[in-house]
């Protein structure tokens, strides 16, 4: 019974070391507190808003993920992957934020 016990420990212990690589990325992406995403991702801040809201890549990529027209276009010229310029034009969430 005691070596059952001792080699599920191991194999538990091996499963944490494996795995924890892959528990901290995921929680580092997701679970981290504003303003600690990685600084890869960073964009500049469009010259129309003031220095202290620059956007950063975070995977938004819709319109209706947006807050405001100034984020739409800085997620349009600097985030690959957007889908808010439907007829190509250059102007983002014509519908909803840039008017």
């Amino acid at each position: 019974m005691k070596r059952i016990f001792w080699v599920l420990l191991i194999v538990a212990v091996g499963f944490v070391f494996a795995t924890s690589p892959l528990i901290k990325r995921w929680a580092g992406d997701y679970l981290a507190p504003l303003g600690t995403a990685p600084q890869a991702a960073s964009v500049l801040p469009l010259s129309s808003k003031p220095a202290a809201a620059s956007f950063k890549c975070d995977g938004r990529k819709y319109c209706s993920q947006m807050t405001s027209c100034a984020e739409a276009k800085s997620f349009l010229q600097n985030c690959p992957g957007t889908e808010m310029d439907g007829d190509s034009d250059g102007i983002p969430c014509e519908s909803q934020w840039c008017k």
